[in-house]
């Protein structure tokens, strides 16, 4: 398959296990915690293996890391070309009744973001893009190209974790910028906020692992956005335990 296939490939498996997230929300489900006391539902692991199944069926041999099965044990090494999944990114949000949550499924090549989805199941969205290439939004059937924004003169839109990060280094961070306002989203959405042009800038100063943002990245660079390390390096992948430094996630570049 050549990058297009595969990102329609990736959006159709959004859509699946995004209409399998809302069918499991509607009848109810029990909440439980792993190891690490990160919460984990039915949904999740029903997405995920919807995805799995779906890439390894059409894709046959292909290397997959995805959340819950490494939260199983399962140990995958990173090979020249690998999947990315998090079959429910922001899971609190979707135990706690909220929408901010989404599907994220991303393909790394020699370490670099290359493409991915974002499915969004509570609106029935997919954000998509192939970098170098560009990025869209489809809802209701409609596939509508987005981009990063230059700031305005008013001051950055600035996103922010809903349930992580320190405030503290938040605000030293931002020090020196004109900053209009801070809004808070929950899941991989604060990276699509900035690859619409509704936002201008996520740092991210709390933990998080590759599937959660391999995706989300992809889509930000494929709208001509950035994301880099605190010393800024690209955020790169395959990395030993799947742990992401400190990032930033830049729109057009805001100085």
């Amino acid at each position: 398959m050549d990058d297009q296939a595969l990102l329609v490939l990736a959006t159709l498996l959004a859509e699946r296990a995004g209409a399998e997230i809302r069918t499991i929300r509607d009848r109810g489900f029990q909440v439980q915690r792993k190891a690490d006391r990160s919460v984990v539902t039915e949904a999740d692991h029903a997405a995920e293996a919807i995805i799995l199944a779906g890439l390894r069926e059409a894709l046959p041999g292909c290397v997959v890391i995805a959340e819950e099965e490494a939260a199983g044990g399962k140990i995958t090494q990173a090979a020249p070309e690998f999947w990315l999944v998090d079959p429910l990114d922001g899971t609190r949000e979707f135990t706690d009744g909220g929408d901010d949550f989404a599907v994220n499924i991303g393909l790394v090549r020699h370490g670099v973001p290359v493409l991915g989805v974002v499915g969004v199941p509570a609106r029935d969205e997919v954000y998509g893009g192939i970098v170098g290439v560009g990025a869209w939004l489809l809802k209701n059937g409609d596939r509508t190209p987005i981009s990063v924004r230059v700031p305005p003169g008013e001051g950055l839109t600035v996103v922010a974790s809903r349930h992580h990060g320190d405030q503290a280094v938040l605000d030293a961070f931002l020090g020196g910028r004109t900053v209009a306002r801070v809004v808070n989203f929950g899941s991989s959405l604060k990276f699509c906020r900035v690859a619409e042009g509704q936002a201008d800038l996520y740092p991210r100063f709390g933990r998080t692992m590759e599937w959660d943002t391999c995706s989300p990245q992809a889509v930000l660079m494929a709208a001509g956005g950035a994301v880099e390390t605190l010393d800024g390096a690209p955020l790169l992948y395959g990395k030993p335990g799947w742990d992401n430094p400190h990032f930033v996630c830049w729109g057009a570049r805001a100085g």
